[in-house]
């Protein structure tokens, strides 16, 4: 598939304190011409913070985790998902090993945050994460991934190490023309109080992502 071109737009290094207390540094990317005209940027760790990027670490696909904003998880630290969670161990992890994090203004499965918050709603009522976007006129899950396919254009990078268990992003990278040569799993986060929200993402397929 013919992408959309997008092109860098600038890149600053800037220090990271995870929840834990671990620190690293990270380089963010930004964009111009992104098909939705969002501000998505990416992050580098690793041997990607470095300007100018080492060849080293382009020698090998790099290790490549998509994740979807999520203001009540990764900043608010509600447990009602394992956002929070699985934002924290990817970047552990990717500072550990190198690579890039892709962060995509696609908060709640892509119907935004007032939408996710009605959802949590009629949650409370007794539907599913699944039911609740379909009640509400949505979709399941409307998250689109052609920007990050521009994004990893951007940087050069047509080949990646997807960090995820959602066959979904592999599958919609590789449509667009991303090479995924293996899809790495991230763990299981399960507290008390996302238990259901997970085990309806097992029973219908969706595993955590």
């Amino acid at each position: 598939m013919s992408l959309p071109a997008a092109v860098l737009r600038a890149q600053v290094s800037i220090p990271l304190t995870l929840h834990d207390g671990f620190e690293t540094t990270a380089r963010a990317f930004t964009f111009t011409g992104l098909v939705d005209g969002r501000e998505h940027i990416a992050l580098g760790l690793g041997g990607w913070a470095d300007q100018p990027v080492p060849a080293s670490a382009l020698v090998n696909p790099p290790l490549t985790r998509l994740h979807s904003e999520c203001l009540t998880g990764d900043v608010l630290g509600s447990r009602r998902c394992d956002c929070g969670p699985q934002l924290q161990e990817s970047l552990r992890r990717l500072a550990d090993e190198g690579g890039l994090l892709l962060y995509l203004r696609q908060e709640g499965r892509g119907i935004g945050l007032y939408a996710k918050l009605d959802a949590y709603l009629l949650q409370d009522d007794g539907l599913d994460t699944y039911e609740a976007n379909l009640a509400l006129g949505y979709d399941e899950d409307e998250r689109d991934y052609l920007v990050a396919a521009q994004m990893l254009a951007a940087l050069g990078v047509h080949r990646v190490a997807l960090l995820t268990n959602n066959a979904d992003k592999v599958a919609q990278l590789t449509r667009l023309g991303v090479d995924v040569v293996q899809r790495v799993p991230t763990g299981v986060h399960r507290s008390d109080a996302n238990g259901r929200y997970l085990a309806t993402k097992l029973l219908r397929g969706r595993a955590p992502s």
